[in-house]
């Protein structure tokens, strides 16, 4: 399985590097995660370097898309040239916003007379581009899913994992993040070994 998640200059951190994180806790053969863009390099708005691992029309091979966010999402859903080179497939691809990554897929046409969630700075131009905004964390409809607020990438990262392996898989993968107790315990160390091992 080929995971990617889209960045671009002035990306948020997190919105990027969690669901990376998150995705990258999968250990199967099969499954890889990139960081596509519209540049060799981009630079995150804390000013944060990335060296990305390929182009944006890699995205066409994906078996599954997150369009991240930043300060750059609201020019890019207005930028021909960007939006003929993200190609997207919902026939046959998983494909996630986060926050303003939705206004992205707004203006592909991905979520024309669905509900979507968005940054809420970002909810009128959301609309614009004929989605009903709700005030959630995650909103799936089949194969596109929104997901608002940084943290709500552990729902669109638990999404793509259990959609593409199994609800065991993402359990292990979401609760390894969470402090410890609130997430895993000392008695979930062997089930983690052997998820790995199984993989």
């Amino acid at each position: 399985m080929k995971i990617v998640l889209i960045a671009f200059d002035q990306f948020t951190d997190i919105d990027v590097h969690l669901p990376w994180d998150l995705l990258n806790r999968v250990k199967r053969p099969d499954w890889t995660v990139r960081i596509l863009a519209d540049a060799p390099r981009v630079t995150s708005r804390t000013g944060l370097g990335l060296e990305v691992h390929g182009d944006l029309t890699e995205a066409r091979e994906a078996d599954a898309v997150i369009v991240t966010s930043g300060d750059r999402t609201r020019a890019l859903s207005k930028d021909a040239a960007f939006l003929e080179r993200l190609e997207l497939d919902p026939s046959r691809q998983l494909i996630g916003s986060m926050c303003s990554g939705a206004l992205i897929l707004g203006a592909k046409g991905l979520l024309t007379g669905l509900t979507a969630t968005t940054y809420p700075t970002a909810w009128k131009e959301l609309e614009a581009f004929g989605a009903k905004a709700v005030q959630e964390p995650f909103v799936p409809h089949g194969r596109i899913a929104t997901a608002a607020g940084c943290l709500a990438a552990q729902d669109m990262a638990g999404w793509i994992i259990e959609t593409l392996t199994d609800r065991r898989t993402r359990e292990l993968a979401l609760k390894s993040v969470q402090p410890v107790g609130r997430g895993l315990t000392f008695e979930d160390a062997e089930a983690i070994r052997s998820l790995y091992a199984a993989n």
